[in-house]
């Protein structure tokens, strides 16, 4: 390739990964992702069979409903705030919440590994918050320092044949701008 090729057109592949990075900017996507896989160890640990040659250790407890339950819900949680992005705070308060409920009722949690990724997908989802949107620059002109006049706001016009009195005494009145509410003094 040399310095004259003209640069490709971005292919299907490159636009795709384009639209992917601009739907993940605008998403708590990291935290729903790290909910979601925290609900996988906590599910998967109390119904795991561990084979050692002829013997058999189950992992399975007397919760195992319970942790099915919390794995569930951790992965609904996840895929939540991907698609819904206005329940993030409630999505990681209830992870955060699941995740210490797991400890007791899951083997840890799925053996810390799930607990982790629960309270750490939680977090991120509280702190997450939507980014700015980019303000227009003003157009470059003199400032006031470089001796332009600074320009007197316009004053509001008021008509000559205007009564200036009013028989309103609630203070309601469009006249003086009040539109129902009253001041306390």
């Amino acid at each position: 390739m040399s310095a004259e090729t003209p640069a490709a057109e971005p292919g299907q592949f490159t636009h795709r990964r384009l639209q992917f990075r601009a739907w993940r900017g605008a998403r708590p996507f990291w935290a729903g992702l790290y909910v979601l896989l925290s609900g996988l160890p906590i599910m998967y640990f109390p119904y795991f069979h561990l084979q050692l040659g002829h013997l058999t250790l189950a992992m399975a407890t007397t919760a195992g409903a319970g942790s099915l339950i919390i794995g569930v819900l951790l992965i609904v949680l996840g895929v939540s705030l991907w698609f819904q992005k206005h329940v993030r705070t409630f999505a990681g308060v209830a992870a955060i919440l699941l995740a210490l409920v797991s400890l007791p009722v899951s083997n840890f949690g799925g053996f810390i590994m799930g607990f982790l990724l629960a309270l750490v997908g939680g977090a991120m989802a509280v702190a997450w918050v939507p980014g700015a949107e980019p303000q227009p620059e003003p157009p470059a002109g003199p400032g006031p320092a470089e001796g332009a006049a600074p320009e007197a706001a316009p004053l509001p016009s008021q008509a000559a044949d205007e009564v200036s009195e009013s028989y309103d005494l609630s203070g309601t009145s469009p006249a003086n701008e009040a539109n129902g509410r009253h001041s306390a003094g």
